[in-house]
């Protein structure tokens, strides 16, 4: 497999590796003299980088954010800002600025296939999260958009693709069944729903809730997880998994070892004690505390491993392939895509 140019990755990595020696003294060396290994190396200490999202995708990584920010992880970790957009990682991905990240699952392949091989999935992060918002009461079903204006964030990510698969499969033409404004962040999308009083609207959790909180008279017309378990499609919908860079995988395995247990315990910590990780959520990601609490049991957090990553990820891929191949890169991602399995 090639790899990203070993340019970058001297620039990205410094390491020092340090080795304990002693002497002894005497023509003789009793049992009870200490002496040390001098071929004996301490194990390589490193930074991992990390990236994020300011949405679900980085909601289960606030327990970790806090932890490293008090020492209390065994890895010894920098986060990057939090991106509005999942395009600001891939330049620091391919060139080793960033280790870790958390990303659309599309954007993972196009990765992997733009950088032949050279990231990799460690785990599923977030499972379907879109709802379809409206001010009025006349939509209720997916055909129901047809003939009316959409607003909606997330072009070229898995919000888009999902979105066009279900209306295709309900048969409606994505580009000429409807008009679908593509706002560039929530806070566009929010203006022309607060002008609009027939607003129509396709929006992320916690961002959904957050909407509702300020444009009078929003509320849930349909939710997109649920249309897609109509479908049966054997697969749930993937909005985000987390990449880390192959080279670095192969350099450090223990410490990307380490990085998923704490990772998968801060996951748990999100899942089991909302106030406590809403309280983080507003800290680290800027949503406040009460509207981090009404949103999390809708984000459908989660920390998917192995052939369960492997399983969940494929099928959603393969579906989006089928429906234009560019939207995952051109190509299916190898089985080397999926860490751990």
């Amino acid at each position: 497999m090639k790899r990203i140019t070993a340019l970058l990755t001297a620039a990205a990595f410094t390491m020092t590796v340090f080795a304990g020696c002693g002497a002894g003294s005497g023509d003789t060396v009793s049992d009870n003299t200490q002496t040390a290994d001098v071929s004996e190396a301490e194990e390589e200490s490193v930074t991992i980088r990390v990236g994020g999202l300011s949405g679900a995708t980085s909601m289960g990584m606030v327990r970790l954010m806090e932890d490293a920010a008090n020492g209390d992880t065994q890895n010894t970790y920098e986060f990057a800002d939090l991106a509005s957009d999942a395009s600001a990682f891939v330049t620091p991905l391919a060139a080793g600025e960033i280790d870790i990240a958390a990303v659309p699952s599309n954007l993972a392949s196009v990765l992997y296939n733009n950088t032949d091989g050279g990231v990799q999935v460690l785990a599923v992060c977030v499972l379907g999260v879109l709802s379809i918002l409206q001010r009025g009461d006349d939509v209720g079903e997916l055909s129901d958009l047809a003939g009316r204006t959409l607003y909606a964030t997330g072009e070229g990510a898995t919000p888009e693709y999902t979105l066009r698969y279900l209306l295709l499969a309900n048969g409606i033409d994505p580009d000429t069944d409807l008009d679908i404004k593509w706002c560039s962040d929530t806070t566009e999308l929010l203006s022309y729903a607060a002008e609009d009083e027939d607003a129509i609207a396709m929006v992320p959790q916690p961002f959904a809730t957050v909407a509702q909180t300020k444009v009078e008279d929003l509320k849930t017309a349909i939710d997109l997880s649920e249309e897609w378990e109509k479908l049966d499609t054997g697969c749930e919908i993937v909005t985000g998994v987390i990449v880390v860079r192959t080279e670095f995988a192969e350099e450090y395995p223990e410490q990307l070892a380490v990085f998923m247990e704490e990772y998968a315990e801060s996951v748990a910590y999100t899942q089991e004690e909302t106030q406590g990780a809403a309280a983080l959520i507003e800290k680290y990601i800027g949503l406040s505390e009460e509207t981090a609490a009404k949103a999390l049991p809708d984000c459908n957090i989660t920390c998917l491993e192995g052939n369960e990553m492997k399983d969940a990820l494929e099928g959603y891929l393969q579906i989006l392939f089928d429906m234009n191949s560019d939207s995952v890169g051109g190509s299916m991602p190898g089985d080397d895509f999926y860490y751990g399995t």
